[in-house]
């Protein structure tokens, strides 16, 4: 795993550390948009192992459509890493053409796995988020599975 300085990349102060693990995308980003524009500071860990409903052809045939609208010379341009996906997500749910929008997601901090850092900090949970207590569906994929079929390969 690489090592992250948080402290550099997060600065001084306080922040919410939430573990996305067994999450339903959709509703851990909701819950995230409206936090970032109260003012909180939030790092999200695990985001490849969050979850997204549905199919797994639709879903992946819903991404593989982002990624392939417009050209490769002009755009737009559609993430393929698990944490940029989740950051997209977050970005579509704040008024992101405003200061106040783009303040907020500057307070979003997003990472695939835990780095060492926040190893021993406590990580929140969201209840209205989590799959086991919110939905009743049978069918789901991760994250992480999302973003590899779009071609991201983990470097070790």
């Amino acid at each position: 795993m690489v090592s992250i300085n948080v402290k550099r990349i997060l600065g001084e102060g306080d922040f919410t550390v939430i573990d996305a693990n067994g999450h339903i995308l959709g509703r851990l980003s909701s819950n995230i948009a409206k936090r970032l524009l109260k003012g909180e500071r939030i790092v999200v860990v695990n985001v490849e192992k969050s979850i997204i409903t549905g199919e797994k052809f639709m879903v992946f045939s819903k991404y593989r459509e982002e990624i392939e609208r417009g050209s490769q010379e002009k755009g737009p341009y559609f993430p393929r890493h698990p944490e940029k996906i989740f950051k997209r997500t977050v970005r579509g749910m704040l008024p992101w053409k405003s200061r106040r929008g783009r303040d907020a997601f500057k307070r979003l901090k997003v990472f695939i796995g835990v780095p060492e850092e926040l190893g021993d900090r406590n990580r929140e949970v969201i209840d209205n988020a989590l799959f086991e207590k919110v939905s009743k569906a049978d069918r789901y994929i991760t994250l992480g599975e999302v973003s590899d079929y779009l071609g991201y390969k983990v470097v070790s």
